[in-house]
């Protein structure tokens, strides 16, 4: 069963935390990972691309020069992909990208990404995650605490105004709530810090 130090907001240890093994101690798959990332970059896709074809640009109606006799190519439209103005040929159209992938799946990605976490030592627990008032300099001096590296995942347990907004001009720097833990954002960013509550929370979603 992976354990973890609990820390206090002076980056002192207080304790340790047992994690569930069937959570945060999961074999490590990288293709289902793999899959789980793409399905989600996928999903963020609008799909509404598009440009319009030879049919559909306005204008052409008028042959441009006699058939025979001019020396150049015969044309039967200035619409033509050829000509500047002309449809575009082959563009893109609007259209779904969205994959399907089971839950089970989804579940157990999100699992193994938490896992791997644990094992690369970027998962930090806080006894208590408060701010006192909404000011940047505050959480910038928490963060610089706790050495975390370029890109720091914070998971709230709830909705925070304080920390939300404290931490919303800062680069490199991401707040979830633990429902809106993904893989995607487990993998994307090297360091993940949340409090004892939003670990038992998330027990208790994926158990």
């Amino acid at each position: 069963m992976p354990t973890v130090d609990v820390y206090n907001l002076d980056s002192e240890v207080t304790g340790q935390l047992e994690l569930s093994d069937a959570i945060f101690g999961v074999p490590v798959k990288s293709h289902v990972l793999h899959e789980v990332v793409v399905y989600q970059l996928a999903k963020r896709r609008a799909g509404t691309a598009k440009t319009k074809g030879r049919s559909e640009v306005r204008g052409g109606g008028k042959k441009p020069w006699r058939q025979k006799g001019t020396g150049r190519a015969r044309a039967g439209t200035t619409r033509s992909p050829i000509f500047r103005g002309g449809g575009t040929i082959h563009g893109p159209q609007p259209r779904g990208y969205e994959m399907r992938i089971p839950k089970k799946v989804r579940r157990l990605a999100l699992k193994m990404a938490l896992s791997q976490k644990v094992l690369d030592q970027g998962f930090k627990v806080i006894d208590l995650f408060k701010l006192e008032k909404i000011r940047t300099r505050d959480f910038v001096d928490l963060l610089d605490r706790f050495e975390l590296g370029k890109k720091t995942l914070v998971v709230l347990p709830e909705h925070d105004e304080i920390i939300e907004k404290s931490a919303r001009n800062i680069p490199h720097v991401k707040i979830l709530q633990s429902e809106g833990l993904n893989v995607y954002d487990l993998l994307d960013h090297h360091t993940v810090i949340l409090s004892r509550d939003c670990v038992s929370r998330i027990e208790e979603a994926l158990a």
